[in-house]
């Protein structure tokens, strides 16, 4: 049975084209990877679909009376309600029959018996209903996902005005499972997720036995929960069955047999061209070269996809800093509350060293007090002679309405235009992502106009908050190499043991210092 069904999908924004005459089709129970390149418009499928944006053309059909759930980040959280009042929120329709239910009781003293008749029969299907959506249960299954998601040690009755990036997410994440619906839409929901829940909502999404859409760049994550991938690229979508290994060996065969028959059909043409030209003027061969010339006419000439520019990461160095990085002399960090122990900690030149440990517990915090933009409670940081600091924070939150070249030249004015192009384009962007606003990017193209301002001054420490977030796999990759090749030192926080375990000379478990139990 299909759930949803896109036909003839074409979509662009001013003159950039994202999808041209889309077709796709879900069924019930498919767990679907939707996966490409940043850019390539997976995220704007999913605003198409649930009718957040309206194509330019095409029909997006979805079955009767299904129940559609989606992870958006950008979701507001009201100031006010706390984590357990938004987790209940899943359930507000059942609340409403509740009401509803209570106030038939109080009608049902003053009805005369026909209509007594038919508010008893309203009562017993709305009693049915709660009964079999385990209403009476609500508080148990409150627990459980929050249990599974670490929420129950933030703590159920926290303010979610409070709350960090990773926490807000698993805050989403629980209320959109606990919906349950007939189809999931997740737009990357391992992004600010600890590697701990990481495993958790792996093992939920493969006991799922409805269907899912599942957007992400964690290839790991990808083939252990999905049976089926559609691949976005080029204005098209395609379909492939299997893990990510079947879809790239059949990528790649189908890439190399489209360029071996652009090659034979050039050769064609040059040969027909030749034929036509030599024979066109000859009384004797002027219809056999009108024969040749007509085979071209109609010929349907096989184009290739322009080659995506891949990024190339190289970070300036400038000149070595002093042995001492930074020590810590009883650095409590935190905000109203301690959010650790008094820590001593000491770098030296040279280190690369990965924070790791649950969401909420404070490293954006320690970054930050080490950077000295946040007062510490008490204690000291001693930052080394010689700094020269590159930060790349998790997440901007202001808009930003500069166009990619005027965001990189508010940072290097001394850039010719054709050196701003340049450095953009290195960083994987193309033309049409350089000159457009970085309001209308999506989350990885933003993430790589930050990188392309961090690789081009001239750093000897590199402090970096997520930095994989929202970035494709070729982003990933050539930034793993390019981290791994830095002279200098680096500070990073991460949940991606993949990404990560390659490059730090030490591994920093914050779970040891924290003052909450976790």
């Amino acid at each position: 049975m299909s759930i949803l069904t896109v036909e003839n999908l074409s979509h662009g924004f001013g003159d950039r084209a994202i999808f041209n005459n889309v077709s796709f089709r879900l069924l019930k129970g498919e767990h679907v990877g939707l996966i490409g390149a940043n850019g390539e418009g997976k995220s704007t499928f999913m605003n198409i679909i649930t009718g957040k944006l309206e194509p330019d053309q095409g029909t997006i059909e979805w079955a009767k009376r299904v129940r559609v759930g989606y992870l958006d980040q950008h979701t507001v959280l009201q100031k006010g309600q706390t984590i357990r009042d938004v987790l209940k929120s899943a359930f507000q329709y059942l609340f409403d029959l509740e009401k509803e239910m209570n106030e038939l009781c109080e009608k049902m003293s003053e009805a005369d018996p026909e209509e007594l008749e038919k508010m008893l029969e309203d009562f017993g299907m709305i009693q049915d209903i709660l009964t079999h959506n385990d209403f009476y249960m609500i508080d148990a299954k409150v627990q459980e996902i929050a249990r599974g998601l670490g929420l129950e040690d933030v703590g159920l009755d926290r303010d979610v005005n409070d709350l960090s990036g990773g926490q807000r997410t698993k805050v989403l994440l629980g209320k959109l499972l606990l919906e349950k619906p007939d189809i999931l839409l997740l737009d990357e929901p391992t992004n600010y997720l600890d590697e701990q829940h990481i495993e958790w909502l792996k093992r939920f999404l493969q006991e799922y036995e409805n269907a899912f859409i599942l957007i992400s760049h964690d290839i790991p994550f990808l083939n252990s929960v999905i049976n089926l991938f559609y691949h976005m690229e080029n204005q098209e979508l395609n379909r492939y069955v299997g893990d990510y290994n079947n879809f790239m060996q059949i990528y790649e065969a189908k890439k190399q047999q489209l360029e071996a028959a652009y090659k034979r059909q050039q050769q064609e043409i040059a040969e027909l061209k030749d034929f036509v030209a030599r024979n066109k003027a000859r009384v004797s061969t002027r219809n056999m070269a009108m024969s040749r010339q007509k085979k071209l006419d109609n010929m349907e000439i096989i184009e290739l996809a322009k080659e995506k520019p891949k990024p190339e990461f190289h970070f300036k160095e400038s000149r070595a800093s002093g042995k001492l990085i930074f020590e810590t002399k009883d650095l409590v960090i935190g905000y109203d509350q301690p959010l650790s122990k008094p820590l001593n900690l000491k770098m030296e030149r040279g280190q690369k060293i990965a924070l790791v440990g649950a969401n909420g517990l404070g490293k954006t915090t320690l970054l930050r007090s080490i950077l000295g933009e946040i007062k510490a409670l008490s204690g000291s940081v001693e930052l080394g002679d010689y700094l020269h600091i590159g930060y790349f924070e998790q997440e901007i939150k202001k808009s930003n309405y500069n166009t990619c070249i005027e965001e990189i030249w508010k940072d290097f004015p001394s850039f010719s235009q054709f050196e701003v192009r340049a450095a953009l384009a290195k960083c994987g962007l193309t033309t049409k992502h350089i000159e457009s606003k970085i309001m209308v990017l999506s989350g990885g193209e933003q993430a790589k106009v930050r990188l392309c301002k961090l690789i081009n001054k001239e750093t000897n420490l590199l402090v970096l908050d997520e930095p994989t977030n929202h970035l494709d796999i070729d982003a990933k990759s050539e930034l793993k190499r390019a981290l791994k090749a830095y002279k200098g030192s680096i500070l990073l926080i991460s949940h991606e043991p993949e990404f990560y375990s390659d490059i730090a000379t030490e591994v920093w478990n914050c779970e040891s210092w924290t003052t909450k139990l976790i």
